[in-house]
């Protein structure tokens, strides 16, 4: 179903497009770092709740995805069709009313999460939440059309489109920050640009009948109870899963907080190089999704088995090569970094437990997980994972970094636990072969 030169043009593009994504929010964060301290925080502030919302039209666009790579594979692409439209409709009506929201509550909402922090920090905050809440429809638009780009196998699509709108932004902020001194509107008003554009470019790119399958307008504006249905089922538990990750993630950021000085600039350097040495495991899940999910829709058990071990081996090597690159040049990217040596000294000590449990780990704990999901074994991997991201994460992290008082180093070697224990689960759980029992369309 899938020849390595169709694997190719789904992983290369992919693998391009979250690339650029990590490399823009850290041009955002060094442009608007030369207007202020307050427009810093105040956007970087912001930033920690837009990416829960960004979490849950990722979950959206998943739960779509698996339902249209599954009508692909069986050859309805009738109904392949009306999911991908249901998919926009409900990502457009979920995204403005959740937008209609916080701008109706922006100041209770800010005094909520933010508390009374400086008047100037307040300020910029709002400005930024406001600007940035206008441009989450087109967000959820853009999400819903790329995922259905890559069940069509047109990831080139989404990487060219993200490419061009990833650089509007940049150069946007450079003039909002540098040249209008716009501070924290300076870098939230290209971010709505490009979001705009995104989604109009996506969407019509959808429209267009030379793809072998397109949006309809009529099934855009009808309301499918059993196909939407479909979608949320897988959805509703990756968002809830997404949600408690982010709650552990704020409980060890306090967990951090108790540590010195020194272990808390080493924590924030490690997790921006982390983020780098994460790409190539999220760049190969919506790949696990469309190729299992097409194989499922076929009913066709033997190419998924193949593929599975086929993704599982790509993975694997493309994902330790990427963790072991990603480690080689951290000295390069410390070199001119402002902290302590000892500091320099910890963050290479803490990527390297990283990268190593990243490498080895992660192909099973993420992509392969995507890949069960994909199949319609949702509950029991939404389960473990959430299971273990409360008790294996925040607690190892807990012993390790607070009961065994290993620091950072501990909570580092907490999460890999997770991740070990994650990957080994879902390891048992493809060869047990109970995921080929599951039919969702």
């Amino acid at each position: 179903m899938f020849s390595n030169k169709d694997l190719r043009n789904l992983i290369i593009p992919l693998f391009v497009e979250q690339f650029l994504l990590m490399l823009v929010g850290i041009a955002d964060t060094f442009v608007v770092s030369f207007s202020s301290e307050a427009d810093v925080s105040g956007v970087s502030l912001v930033n920690s709740f837009n990416t829960i919302l960004i979490f849950l039209f990722t979950a959206l666009s998943s739960g779509g995805a698996v339902i249209i790579s599954q009508y692909i594979g069986n050859k309805n692409h009738k109904k392949a069709e009306e999911a991908a439209s249901q998919l926009l409709m409900i990502s457009a009506l979920l995204s403005v009313l959740l937008s209609a929201v916080i701008l109706l509550f922006d100041n209770q909402l800010l005094s909520l999460l933010f508390g009374k922090v400086e008047p100037a920090v307040m300020e910029a905050s709002k400005t930024y939440l406001i600007i940035t809440t206008w441009s989450l429809p087109a967000l959820a638009i853009y999400d819903a059309g790329a995922a259905f780009c890559r069940c069509m196998g047109k990831a080139n699509a989404t990487m060219y489109i993200s490419a061009v709108a990833n650089i509007i932004n940049i150069i946007g902020n450079c003039i909002g920050v540098f040249m209008l001194d716009l501070g924290a509107a300076g870098v939230a008003y290209p971010a709505f640009i490009s979001r705009i554009l995104s989604a109009v470019a996506v969407t019509v790119y959808c429209f267009n009948r030379k793809n072998e399958i397109q949006y309809r307008v009529n099934k855009i504006f009808t309301w499918d109870g059993s196909l939407l249905k479909k979608i949320m089922g897988i959805a509703l538990p990756n968002g809830i899963e997404n949600g408690v990750h982010q709650l552990v993630k704020v409980a060890l950021s306090s967990m951090v907080a108790l540590f010195g000085t020194y272990q808390i600039a080493a924590n924030g350097v490690a997790q921006s190089i982390w983020s780098l040495a994460s790409i190539m495991g999220l760049a190969m899940a919506p790949v696990y999704t469309t190729v299992i999910g097409q194989c499922m829709g076929a009913r066709d058990i033997d190419s998924a088995n193949y593929y599975f071990k086929k993704l599982n081996k790509i993975t694997l090597l493309l994902s330790v090569f990427w963790n072991v690159f990603v480690f080689a040049i951290t000295p390069l990217i410390l070199k001119h970094s402002a902290i302590s040596a000892e500091a320099k000294s910890l963050v290479i000590w803490l990527v390297l437990i990283n990268n190593i449990f990243n490498g080895l780990a992660y192909p099973f704990a993420g992509s392969l997980g995507n890949g069960l999901r994909a199949a319609g074994d949702v509950k029991f991997t939404v389960l473990v994972s959430i299971f273990l991201t409360i008790a294996a994460r925040l607690f190892f992290s807990a012993l390790f970094g607070l009961w065994l008082d290993w620091g950072v180093i501990g909570i580092a070697i907490g999460m890999s636990m997770d991740l070990v224990l994650r990957g080994g689960i879902f390891i048992w759980r493809y060869k047990s072969q109970k995921w080929t029992k599951f039919q969702i369309i």
